[in-house]
């Protein structure tokens, strides 16, 4: 090929100028600045599907559609949820109160009662003036005058009664010749002689007759005494049952009325009214509750507490007050462990042992947002011990119980209970990767049966008039909230042209959004710095340049390495078997493309193409893919009817780390026709792209950095004019490079050119016809690559056939 054929060839791949970025034109906007938008709300921008999905998912009752929203972070994912979940909630009926009372009949299973938006807090409260009420009217009926006469009624017919047993037993005995005596150290009976107590001696001179008759009269009265203080305990028993039922009566009189307002105003709600009778039994069974008598020990206070604790039982605990909430409920939850979901129940410290009661229980988000919605991250949902296992349990039975899950793992003994459940009616949102979805999707069963609804964020969107429209109303929101200067429409065209270069899609915008604040923010911290009353479009430069070089100290050392000679890349001149390769590298918020140089040789032999990579544990799945794709092609090409008698190298110089992807293969491949061929390689053209089986070129990505990083190598070396960079034509799409190398392709001093094949390659790289394609004899022309490639293939083929002979 001669010179004016090489440069034809030059010129019928060299990529456009035109083509090499896009440039917005900001007269597409009818503003000057931003500040003469009109405020608009915030809308979602490029995400039709999403804003599909959502609302969907959002209005559908049934349940199992709950909602996962997939997509990477800073494309407003979160935003976007909070907004549209505000909206929908607005629209929806407040959900009922909650509210846990005793539970009489099972103190350690308290009973939840539900009421109407506003109506929990105003039972609480009625209860509370019962409580009030009913201490009250006790006090004054057991302190009243008419109270206090028939209680001594009561007693002094006890007392009469029993004055009257005694009376009997004293007649009996005289009749026996024996006094009762009764003290406080008990009962003594006394033998008596004509009226008078018997003395001892006496006693001892009398007959035996005498004495026996006595002691039998004794031993009657005594029988008589037992029967008597019998009747007397049978008579003090029923005095308390008669007392404790006069002391129920009472109580009844005084309270039952109290009740009957309530009962009548909750006729409907059979909940209540069983509650209220139960409440009645209680306060009538236990009204020594309500009395002033002092408690009969600190012991038995301990036990079973204080007045005010023992009255907590005749309180009501406002579980869940939805009085102030307009709409339904929505929360976002940053901390969904166990408790935080499902409320727990306090305990607090009583003689080494920790008890509690239903005013001790706290209610979860699962109970405030039930209703209405609940958002989550999935990472910290799943990051949480058995929260995810007891959400979907919620889910499926419909309940909210509360339970302590390490309640038998405690150190100290608990005094525990169990609240009824809450049926739960809940739209769950949870936000995550893809990673997190195709995980639970994998590896959990139930995860599609309870998130039927799919929200999926994309990264990209048309780049059109009316999304670009939008993205000048999201930047004039976003600098008014966070107080930054109006925008010229100057720098509103930059940014719409660095959301293109963040896709890397000349027709597409980012909706990454996150990363585009980033150039806002410090873009207008540079037009204040310059004392502008706007922003401009050498303020958005100057953002770029500022945070490119906060975070390329990376770049800048691998390229002085390369600079100073310490990694060796030649940008100028023609070598056998060597090309510079084109890799991308990056930190968390850098990335940036270096040149690798890639050497090959080739040798007669029968092992085929060898990876040192791989041989070295360094080439990753896909890297080994690419080269085994070159054998095909070789195979395919040059040995249809014979096996390939080749052995060749091929490496990676002064790589150290895994190397992975196939973005290098065509460069491979091209490096070893060179080393087939021996045509040297022009060392002022990288390469990129990957290749199959049948020599096309197939696209890339990182396309941008890697030519921008070959570019300031070559500058760094000092650029001849004949330096640039080779890529697949399907990547010319992608480009939005430097205004820097754009610069230097207008002026000749650097060129992109692109291929679709091999062949293509070949030429621009060499300078000498590729001549893939074989005449009617099966022959390639001569002195053309491929004619160069099959006849050392030849003389490959009779070494290994005369080396076998021998």
């Amino acid at each position: 090929m001669n010179h004016e054929d090489y440069e034809n060839v030059l010129s019928v791949h060299r990529v456009p100028i035109s083509k090499l970025r896009t440039e917005f034109d900001s007269n597409t906007f009818s503003f000057e600045t931003t500040e003469a938008l009109e405020q608009l709300p915030n809308e979602m921008i490029g995400q039709v599907r999403a804003e599909q999905a959502m609302e969907f998912g959002l209005s559908v009752e049934q349940t199992g559609y709950n909602l996962f929203v997939v997509g990477p972070a800073g494309t407003g994912r979160m935003t976007y949820t909070q907004d549209s979940v505000a909206k929908m909630a607005a629209k929806r009926v407040t959900p009922n109160d909650w509210c846990y009372v005793y539970n009489f009949d099972n103190p350690d299973r308290p009973l939840v009662i539900s009421f109407p938006t506003g109506e929990g807090q105003q039972f609480q409260r009625e209860i509370e003036i019962l409580l009030i009420d009913i201490q009250r009217e006790i006090r004054s009926a057991f302190s009243s005058e008419m109270f206090e006469k028939k209680k001594r009624t009561i007693l002094e017919e006890f007392r009469s009664s029993i004055d009257e047993l005694w009376a009997k037993a004293d007649t009996y005995a005289f009749e026996h010749s024996v006094k009762i005596e009764r003290t406080h150290a008990g009962i003594n009976t006394i033998p008596l002689l004509f009226g008078r107590p018997i003395q001892v001696q006496e006693f001892e001179k009398m007959p035996d007759e005498t004495k026996d008759m006595i002691k039998e009269n004794e031993k009657n009265v005594e029988e008589k005494i037992q029967e008597t203080v019998y009747q007397i305990r049978k008579m003090d028993e029923q005095l308390r049952k008669n007392v404790q039922q006069f002391m129920k009566q009472t109580t009844v009189n005084a309270v039952e009325g109290l009740f009957l307002p309530l009962r009548e105003k909750y006729t409907e709600h059979q909940k209540v009214l069983l509650y209220l009778d139960a409440y009645l039994r209680d306060v009538v069974e236990h009204y020594s509750f309500f009395t002033d008598q002092e408690e009969e020990n600190q012991l038995m206070s301990a036990l079973t507490g204080s007045k005010e604790q023992q009255l907590h039982r005749y309180t009501v605990n406002l579980f869940v007050n939805n009085r102030q909430c307009k709409g339904a409920p929505v929360i976002y939850e940053t901390n969904p462990s166990y408790h935080n979901l499902f409320g727990k129940v306090e305990y607090r410290g009583a003689f080494g042992s920790y008890v509690t009661d239903f005013t001790f229980v706290k209610p979860g988000v699962l109970h405030l947002a039930n209703g209405g919605y609940l958002i989550l991250q999935a990472t910290e949902l799943l990051q949480q011990p058995n929260a995810w296992v007891l959400l979907k349990r919620a889910l499926q039975t419909g309940n909210i119980q509360i339970e302590n899950p390490y309640e038998d793992r405690s150190v100290f003994p608990t005094s525990g209970i169990k609240p009824e459940p809450i049926p739960l009616n809940i739209k769950v949102i949870i936000i995550g990767s893809y990673y997190l979805y195709d995980l639970l999707s994998t590896v959990d069963e139930d995860f599609h049966k309870l998130f039927k609804v799919k929200v999926e964020f994309d990264t990209v969107m048309k780049k059109d008039e009316e999304n670009s429209q939008k993205m000048a109303r999201f930047i004039k929101n976003y600098g008014d909230k966070h107080g930054l200067l109006p925008f010229h429409r100057r720098a509103v065209a930059k940014i719409i042209d660095y959301s293109s270069r963040l896709v890397e899609e000349q027709s597409k915008l980012t909706t990454r959004f996150q990363e585009i604040t980033k150039v806002l923010v410090e873009s207008s911290y540079w037009a204040k710095k310059d004392e502008q009353d706007f922003v401009d479009e050498q303020h958005i430069h100057k953002a770029l340049i500022e945070k490119m070089n906060r975070s390329n100290h990376v770049s800048e050392k691998y390229r002085e390495l390369i600079h100073n000679g310490t990694i060796m890349v030649d940008t100028d001149g023609f070598r056998i078997g060597q090309i510079n390769g084109l890799a991308v590298m990056g930190t968390r918020d850098s990335i940036f493309g270096i040149p690798t140089k890639i050497t090959a040789q080739t040798f007669v032999g029968k092992s085929g193409i060898m990876n040192i990579e791989r041989e070295a544990a360094l080439s990753g799945q896909i890297h080994s893919k690419g080269l085994m794709i070159l054998t095909g092609f070789l195979s395919g090409e040059f040995a249809k009817n014979r096996p390939i008698p080749l052995s060749a190298s091929i490496t990676f110089e002064q790589t150290y780390s895994p190397i992975d992807g196939d973005s290098a293969s065509s460069t491979e491949l091209y490096v070893l026709l060179s080393s087939l061929s021996e045509v040297p390689i022009n060392q002022g053209i990288a390469v990129t792209g990957s290749v199959n089986q049948w020599g096309e070129i197939q696209p890339i990505g990182g396309v941008n950095e890697k030519i921008e990083g070959f570019y300031h190598i070559c500058k760094e070396k000092g650029l001849t004019g004949k330096q640039g960079v080779m890529i697949p034509v399907q990547n010319v799409k992608n480009l939005m490079l430097d205004i820097e190398v754009v610069d230097a392709v207008k002026k000749g001093k650097f060129h992109i050119w692109s291929v679709s094949h091999i062949a293509e390659g070949m030429e621009i790289l060499t300078g000498v016809s590729a001549g893939n394609i074989r005449d009617a004899n099966g022959e390639y022309p001569s002195e053309t690559i491929f004619s160069k490639v099959e006849g050392r293939f030849n003389k490959m083929y009779e070494a290994a056939r005369e080396t076998k002979k021998s």
